[in-house]
């Protein structure tokens, strides 16, 4: 069973010409990285900043599942070892630094691949319709199994693989793009709120 997929896969592969292998490529690399992203980008609760930072202050959360969660935890350590100084603001900042290099990482990987691949497709077919044409020019493509429309056909099977891989990469890379922003600004809302509110006090208000 298995003999007869991996054949079906390579002669999916063969059809296309050289071009399809680079595009498989990018494919695996751009699957890699949104993949990376999607398992990264776990915020944890879906409560909000302020209530999450008031139950890790009470003591009533304890368990980290998030990127969120452990900023909050890391950044109230500082916040009780150092007060609300400069000196825990900036502590925070460098702390915060590798939680923000993290959810960015791979971004611009993906949009690369999603920008590639389809012009990767578009070569291959160029470079099929090119030999389809010169086949004309001797009449040897009359020949073979399917004609003119056989030969267009085999020189767009890259330009449909560059557009399979492209645009769910585009569509997910969005998506995963703006829930990155979205939690740059929430661990931006953290350190405000960890070095200029009181929390106790905001939670008996």
């Amino acid at each position: 069973m298995i003999g007869i997929y991996l054949e079906g896969f390579f002669d999916y592969m063969g059809s296309g010409g050289f071009v399809m292998w680079p595009l498989f490529f990018v494919a695996m690399f751009l699957w890699f990285g949104l993949g990376f992203r999607f398992h990264t980008l776990k915020r944890g609760s879906e409560k909000s900043v302020r209530t999450l930072i008031r139950k890790y202050h009470e003591n009533k959360r304890v368990k980290v599942v998030g990127i969120i969660d452990s900023a909050i935890q890391d950044g109230m350590e500082i916040v009780q070892a150092y007060g609300r100084t400069k000196t825990a603001r900036k502590l925070i900042d460098d702390n915060f630094y590798d939680y923000e290099t993290e959810i960015k990482k791979y971004s611009k990987m993906v949009m690369t691949l999603v920008a590639i691949a389809p012009l990767i497709g578009l070569l291959g077919t160029v470079v099929g319709m090119i030999e389809t044409f010169d086949s004309l020019a001797t009449a040897s493509l009359f020949s073979q199994t399917g004609g003119i429309a056989g030969g267009i056909s085999q020189a767009l099977f890259t330009t449909q693989l560059g557009l399979v891989v492209a645009v769910p990469g585009v569509i997910i890379g969005r998506l995963l793009d703006r829930r990155s922003h979205v939690m740059e600004l929430e661990l931006e809302q953290i350190k405000d709120i960890l070095c200029t509110e009181d929390v106790k006090e905001d939670h008996e208000v």
